[in-house]
C-alpha cells in the first residue's frame, strides 16, 4: 500500500472556526492553542471530512460549513475528501471530486489515516483489526489458510448445487419422482385443458339446473290438462267459420299451431332423462377439480405445472448423474478440510506466540506512556487464533478486562501510542488526540519522544497542551481565539523562531509570559535532536 501523507486540512463555517487552512509536514505535527480555541472543532473537521458522524455537537456546523483534507500518496495520486453543507442543511460527500456518501470516505479513510481519539479506539473497534496487528507483528501469512476456505466454500456451493450429499440428492430425486408420477397421472392433455372441463361443465350445470323450468313450461304449451296454451288456441281455430270470408286465416293459424307443436316437442326431447347424463356431469366436475389442484400446486396454471414437470425430469436426470461428480466433490472437500485444520493449527501457535512477544514489547512500552503499572496481554482464542482481544488492567489489584471498557480517554490514547511504537502501521497517518491528558514533567517528555519516534516512520500529528510534547514536534501550529465586536474567531497559523518559543512559553506560563518562561522553552526546543 504507498504511504500516505496529510498535506492540506481545510475547514470553513465550524463553530468559532471562521476559515482555517493547515498545510502539514512530514514526521511529527503538533497542533496546540489556548482551552476553547477551537483544537477539538480542528479535529472535528478532520473527521468530519473523512465521513465522520455529522450529527455530532462538536461540528457545530452552519449553513456553508466545509471540511476538506488532502491526501498525498508516495506512488504519486492524491485523495481529496470533502463534505459541504448545502442549502437544505444537508451535507453532501465528495471523494476525489466526485460525488461519494460517507460510508464510502469511512472506507476510503481506513487506507489513509488512523484517529486515536480519547472516547474512541477507530483502530482497535474490530477484532479483525487487533489480529492483523498480530500478523503484521509476527510476520504471519494468512493467505494459503484463506485460500483453502474459499475453495472449500466454492466447492460446498458446487455440491449444494448437485443436491447436497448422496442422502439428500435421493431425497430430493424421490420428491421429485413423486410430483412427476402425479401429473403424468392427471394426463393433461393440453394447457387449455381446465378452461375447455370448465366450459363444457358450466353449459351442462345450467342445463340441468334449467329441467323442472323446462318441463313445467312443455306442461303449460301442451300439456295433458284442458288448460294448455296450445289446446285452448286449437278450440278457438276450430271455432272459426268455413266460408266467411276468413278461410285463409284459418289456414295460416292451423300451420302456426303445428309448428308450434313441433317446437315443443323439440323441447320435451330435451328435458328427457335418456338426453342428460348424470355421471358426464359427475365425471366433468371430478376432472375439473383435480385440474385445479395441479394448478395450485405447480405455479398457478396448468402450463406452468407442464413446464415444471419437463424441469424436474430434467432435475431428475441431473441428480441421477451427479453421484460420480459428487463422489469427487467429498474426496476434495475432505482433503480441504484436513488441510484447513493443519493450516488453521498452525496460524493459532504463530499468532499465538506474535500475541506473547508483542505483549511483552507493548509492556515493555508502556512507563514510557506515563502507564507503568498499567498491564496489558493479547489474548488469540479461536481455532486460528482469529478471535483475539486486549486484555487489560490499568492498575496493580485490579481484575483484567476489555481495554475499551477500563481504559479511560486519557490511559486508552496512551495504550494506543504504546502500540504504535511497537506496530506502526506506516502506511497511514497517525493522530493522537490528547494523548498526554492527565499527565506532565517528565513523563510528558517521554511522551513527547515517543510520538517524535512514530513520526520517523510516518506522519504524526497530535493535539497537546503540554510545552514539552509540542516542544519535540518537526511542525508547530497554533489555533488562536480572537473576540472582535461581539464575535469570536478562530485562525490557525504555523509559529517559527520566536513565535514557536512564545507558544511554548505562554504554554508553560500562561498568557504573562516571562523572562524564566522563555529560558525553558527555549531549553526545551534546543533540547530535542
Amino acid at each position: 500500500m504507498p504511504k500516505a501523507h496529510l498535506v492540506e486540512l481545510y475547514a470553513r463555517s465550524l463553530g468559532v472556526i471562521e476559515e482555517a487552512r493547515i498545510e502539514f509536514g512530514p514526521g511529527f505535527n503538533v497542533v496546540t492553542g489556548e482551552t476553547g480555541a477551537g483544537k477539538t472543532l480542528l479535529l472535528g473537521a478532520l473527521e468530519l471530512c473523512l465521513g465522520g458522524d455529522a450529527g455530532g455537537s462538536r461540528y457545530a456546523l452552519g449553513s456553508d460549513s466545509r471540511a476538506v483534507a488532502l491526501f498525498s500518496l508516495d506512488d504519486g495520486t492524491e485523495r481529496v475528501f470533502a463534505r459541504e453543507a448545502t442549502a437544505s442543511g444537508r451535507l453532501r460527500a465528495s471523494l476525489d471530486a466526485a460525488p461519494s456518501s460517507a460510508e464510502l470516505l469511512r472506507r476510503a479513510a481506513d487506507e489513509v489515516i488512523v484517529i486515536h481519539g480519547q472516547h474512541d479506539s477507530l483502530a482497535l473497534r474490530s477484532r479483525q483489526e487487533i489480529v492483523r496487528l498480530l500478523d503484521v507483528a509476527g510476520g504471519i501469512d494468512a493467505r494459503e489458510l484463506d485460500e483453502v476456505r474459499r475453495e472449500r466454500a466454492t466447492l460446498e456451493a458446487e455440491r449444494t448445487l448437485l443436491g447436497g450429499d448422496a442422502a439428500a440428492r435421493e431425497r430430493e430425486r424421490d420428491y421429485l419422482a413423486f410430483q412427476c408420477r402425479e401429473l403424468d397421472d392427471a394426463h393433461v392433455s393440453s394447457p387449455d385443458e381446465l378452461e375447455q372441463v370448465l366450459e363444457e361443465l358450466s353449459s351442462l350445470t345450467r342445463l340441468r339446473d334449467a329441467q323442472s323450468d323446462l318441463a313445467a313450461v312443455v306442461e303449460e304449451l301442451d300439456g295433458d290438462g284442458d288448460a294448455t296454451v296450445l289446446g285452448l288456441l286449437a278450440n278457438a281455430v276450430a271455432r272459426l267459420p268455413r266460408g266467411a270470408g276468413v278461410d285463409d286465416v284459418r289456414e295460416n293459424l292451423l300451420n302456426v299451431l303445428a309448428a308450434a307443436r313441433d317446437h315443443v316437442h323439440d323441447l320435451r326431447e330435451r328435458t328427457s332423462a335418456e338426453n342428460f347424463d348424470e355421471a358426464h356431469l359427475a365425471r366433468l366436475e371430478e376432472r375439473a377439480t383435480r385440474l385445479q389442484s395441479i394448478s395450485r400446486k405447480y405455479g398457478g396454471s396448468l402450463a406452468a405445472a407442464v413446464a415444471q414437470l419437463e424441469q424436474m425430469r430434467a432435475r431428475i436426470t441431473d441428480l441421477e448423474g451427479a453421484h460420480e461428480r459428487s463422489s469427487e466433490l467429498e474426496a476434495r472437500l475432505d482433503r480441504l478440510r484436513r488441510r484447513e485444520g493443519e493450516l488453521a493449527a498452525r496460524l493459532r501457535a504463530e499468532r499465538q506466540r506474535a500475541g506473547d512477544d508483542l505483549t511483552e514489547r507493548v509492556r515493555r512500552q508502556l512507563p514510557r506512556v506515563a502507564l507503568p503499572h498499567a498491564t496489558l496481554r493479547f489474548v488469540v482464542e479461536g481455532d486460528d487464533g482469529s478471535d483475539a482481544r486486549i486484555a487489560f488492567a490499568p492498575n496493580p489489584g485490579m481484575g483484567e478486562g476489555p481495554l475499551q471498557a477500563l481504559a479511560s480517554g486519557g490511559e486508552l490514547s496512551r495504550v494506543l501510542l504504546a502500540l504504535s511504537l511497537e506496530t506502526a502501521h506506516d502506511d497511514v497517518v497517525a493522530v493522537f488526540d490528547e494523548v498526554d491528558a492527565g499527565v506532565g514533567g517528565q513523563v510528558a517528555q517521554q511522551i513527547g519522544d515517543c510520538l517524535r519516534e512514530v513520526g520517523q516512520t510516518q506522519q504524526v500529528i497530535a493535539v497537546t497542551h503540554l510545552a514539552s510534547v509540542a516542544a519535540k514536534a518537526a511542525q508547530h501550529f497554533v489555533i488562536e481565539k480572537t473576540v472582535r465586536d461581539a464575535e469570536t474567531t478562530t485562525r490557525v497559523r504555523e509559529v517559527r523562531g520566536e513565535e514557536r518559543v512564545n507558544e511554548i512559553a505562554r504554554m508553560l506560563a500562561g498568557d504573562h509570559i516571562t523572562a524564566e518562561a522563555r529560558a525553558l522553552a527555549q531549553r526545551l526546543l534546543e533540547s530535542v535532536p
